[in-house]
């Protein structure tokens, strides 16, 4: 092949791996460049010492079957026959497992992965759907680990171009992880794939590129067994092919088979002059012409080009309907013609094609309607004869069926497949099956189940893109936008409330606080005249944090304590499917910042408290997250230094656990404040940052006013009096753009005090009276205090005391707890200087 010094660098890495030092080889080139057949020479040249083979290609098939390669390895390895039921796959699992003292945990989340039933010897634990989705990559990179240690092992990953992410994401974990294995990890790819591991001490970038004349001279002779052909068909051959080795392969293969030649003992020889269409002009002329002459095989060739690049011996039998001798005869020949490779020997036997260009070259030859008819038997034979696909890769028949033309049948598949990934926290590959659902639907004529069915796609589509782009992201928006058309034109149906839930959750988070609101008052206008309780427990719970967020706290209360009012268990689980929450957990967190800021700071912790304790009883880690967020909110808003300390330490170790990047962020945020209060505050303000930074990467724009004002109280410590200044400025800003106004009377106060430190009274003093003027317009007792307390300690300053004392007596005297807060202790004792 002229490849020699490749294959040679690929010997010298598997001889370190072999000894312990992981090695990774990236083989980048164009389609039909060579970068198989390298991966194959390597395998061919392997001396005979003990080591493990593993190879997948990936295909455009499979480009949304989240690790369908470990599916297919881990299934291989335990022993799987297609006829076995689902318990005793479990128990070979189990086995394979065992031998190598595998935790219970993996061998839970691997039996999920195989769409095995659970078992009570090794329960699948409670984590979050990111957080299950890495616990099975690392799983499976154990289960790497544990296979290296028995034995050195070559694994090669073909066509990386068209891998999946999930997939994508454990070959980033093992690129790491191989260095200190006894591995040679193989991945070729085409050159608009860019990995992130070049330039990583243990990997290895082998670019190939086409051959020069006289290489591609060398590969005809070396085709034609040694033997030179005429100068002129070279020159044919070597100018049709640019340099592609698989081209140059094939359109040698392709003139010895036509007979234009004639064999001597050590030479070709053209008989007269070579005919004009002797050598084909395109590779597809080149296999089309060597299919024609493998006719009375070009039948099983076009079968398994529809199965996909790699079919069994199995399927294709069933779909061929060709007696045992007939389909064995034809695939020898195929096998013989180079245009397919085995592996094992049937009725076990497995085959792939040596190129994609050849299976699209095979599948292409059928025409339109016997391809559809194909397809469809191929479907149809993988349900019969293959029931448990249906469960653990429908999007495989779901392709098929599309191919077929069965539009019905595709979408039903498709939609099943979207829902088993998002159920396995791949959600990327989720998001593309649900779309692939919607694509199809476009071909049905328009009618109300097809809107029905519309409606159900694009509402899952929704709660995934919330995982895959964002809260914020606009294909979130657009994806529930069209969900709440198909809503509203279908009648509202009652089992989609959460399509309005959804829109508004959104809204919110992009900082539409106005149509947030109105589509909460749909939402529980909708729920009223049905009587719906769930339709009330959401819209109450999206009205009640969403009026919490404009500072409209009586009204935000009320719909929280009417969530309060209606819990039941039983629908709370329900809605919990729906909507990844759990309203009365939520309400209760929320209700805390809502009472704290109307006044009431021991019932606010009280709620708080009772937040988080309902969350772990419930062992809901998004649930816990978010309490342990709200708690730790309001620790920081009453100023208890001890317990922030230790509850934003707990947010950060549940969010980091479970991978909840916003819970996370705002975690780190709090850390950064309680560091700055602590005296430390350089750690203190490179936290707040950089959880800022996080946060904003989330999409979210919700509680953005409220971190600028603790990185602005930062810089004032710090003595960066105009930075802090311009963040308040900043917030302000977003205030009166997102019209969130929960915390606008403390950033006016805020920024009031810093202009009076600056010197500025007359301008603190205009402040400090906004800030009044929406504390009392909120009914926001606390806020009212801080700012009562601010304007009379100016007033003081410019010797009018007994103003001071009558701005500032009412509105403690407001107050029938929380007198052990800083907030009243601090009004307190300035009444008693005041006296």
């Amino acid at each position: 092949m002229g490849r020699d010094e490749e294959i040679d660098l690929l010997l010298r890495r598997w001889t370190r791996a072999k000894a312990g030092d992981g090695q990774v080889v990236l083989i980048s080139g164009e389609p039909g460049i060579g970068k198989s057949r390298i991966a194959a020479a390597l395998e061919e040249r392997l001396p005979a010492d003990p080591h493990l083979r593993l190879r997948y290609s990936c295909s455009p098939y499979h480009q949304d079957s989240a690790l369908f390669p470990f599916v297919d390895l881990l299934g291989r390895a335990a022993g799987f026959a297609h006829e076995d039921p689902p318990a005793l796959r479990l128990e070979k699992l189990e086995a394979l497992l065992a031998r190598a003292a595998t935790p219970d945990e993996d061998v839970a989340l691997l039996a999920d992965l195989l769409s095995l039933p659970a078992s009570e010897r090794h329960p699948l634990p409670n984590f979050s759907p990111q957080r299950k989705k890495e616990r099975t990559l690392e799983a499976l990179i154990r289960r790497l680990e544990a296979v290296a240690r028995q034995q050195p092992l070559v694994m090669v990953f073909e066509d990386a171009h068209w891998i999946d992410p999930t997939s994508r994401d454990w070959l980033d974990l093992a690129v790491e992880r191989v260095r200190s294995l006894r591995v040679l990890l193989v991945i070729t790819f085409r050159p608009d794939f860019q990995p992130p591991w070049i330039g990583q001490p243990q990997v290895t970038m082998l670019a190939l590129n086409r051959f020069d004349r006289r290489d591609r001279a060398a590969l005809v002779k070396q085709i034609a067994g040694g033997k030179p052909l005429p100068a002129e068909v070279v020159d044919q051959i070597a100018d049709r092919t640019d340099g592609v080795p698989l081209f140059v392969e094939e359109f040698t293969k392709s003139v010895l088979e036509s007979g234009v030649l004639r064999e001597e003992a050590d030479r070709y020889v053209l008989d007269h002059a070579l005919p004009p269409l002797a050598i084909p002009t395109t590779l597809q002329d080149s296999l089309m012409a060597r299919l024609d002459r493998l006719a009375s095989v070009r039948l099983v060739a076009q079968i398994g080009a529809a199965i996909g690049r790699e079919f069994s011996y199995s399927l294709l039998r069933v779909v061929s309907r060709l007696s045992e001798s007939e389909l064995q005869a034809a695939l020898a020949r195929l096998v013989a013609s180079e245009l397919v490779f085995q592996r094992g020997a049937p009725p076990d036997a497995v085959y792939s094609f040596k190129h994609a260009l050849v299976q699209d070259a095979a599948h292409g030859s059928l025409l339109r309607s016997s391809r559809q008819q194909l397809h469809a038997q191929i479907a149809d034979a993988l349900e019969i004869h293959f029931p448990e696909l249906m469960d653990s890769q429908p999007e495989l028949l779901a392709q098929h069926y599309a191919e077929a033309g069965l539009v019905e049948k595709s979408v039903a598949y498709w939609g099943k497949a979207g829902r088993r990934s998002a159920a396995r926290s791949a959600m990327a590959e989720a998001a593309a099956q649900f779309r692939k659902a919607l694509n199809q639907l476009t071909s049905l004529p328009d009618s109300r189940e097809r809107q029905q069915q519309e409606l159900e796609f694009w509402s899952a589509l929704g709660a995934v893109l919330f995982a895959v782009k964002g809260q914020a992201a606009p294909e979130t928006g657009q994806a529930y936008a069209r969900a709440r058309e198909l809503w509203e034109q279908l009648g509202f149906p009652s089992e989609f409330l959460h399509v309005p839930y959804g829109e508004s959750r959104y809204r919110m988070f992009r900082g539409e606080l106005d149509l947030a609101l109105h589509l909460d008052e749909s939402l529980l206008r909708l729920s009223r005249q049905r009587d719906d309780s769930a339709g009330l427990v959401l819209g109450h719970f999206s009205a009640g944090r969403n009026l919490m967020h404009a500072g409209r706290f009586a009204s935000s209360r009320s719909h929280l304590e009417e969530v309060l009012a209606l819990h039941d268990p039983i629908s709370d689980s329900s809605l919990v499917h729906q909507t990844g929450i759990y309203p009365y957990v939520n309400s209760q967190g929320l209700l805390g910042i809502v009472l704290f800021c109307l006044g009431f700071p021991d019932q606010a912790l009280a709620q708080s408290s009772a937040a988080i304790a309902a969350a772990r009883r419930l062992a809901h880690l998004p649930s816990l997250a978010s309490s342990l967020t709200s708690g730790t909110r309001v620790h920081s808003l009453i100023g208890d230094n001890a317990a922030l300390d230790e509850w934003a330490d707990e947010v950060v170790a549940v969010a980091t656990e479970q991978d909840f990047p916003a819970w996370r962020a705002q975690g780190t945020i709090f850390r950064g404040w309680i560091k700055v209060k602590n005296g430390d505050v350089a750690e203190g303000l490179s936290l707040l940052r950089s959880g800022s930074s996080a946060y904003r990467a989330t999409g979210a724009a919700a509680y953005m006013p409220h971190f600028f004002a603790l990185l602005a109280g930062a810089y004032e410590i710090a003595g960066q009096v105009e930075e802090a200044v311009t963040l308040c400025d900043h917030a302000l800003q977003i205030v009166e753009r997102t019209g969130e106004h929960w915390f606008a009377a403390e950033l006016y106060r805020h920024k009031g005090k810093l202009l009076q430190q600056q010197g500025h009274p007359e301008a603190a003093d205009q402040l400090y009276r906004k800030a009044l003027s929406i504390a009392r317009e909120q009914c926001a007792k606390l806020w009212e205090l801080r700012v009562a307390e601010s304007l009379a300690r100016l007033h003081c300053d410019q010797h009018r005391r007994k103003e001071a004392r009558d701005l500032l007596a009412p509105v403690y005297g407001w107050f029938t707890e929380g007198f052990d807060t800083q907030d009243l202790k601090s009004a307190k004792a300035l009444l008693d200087e005041l006296s």
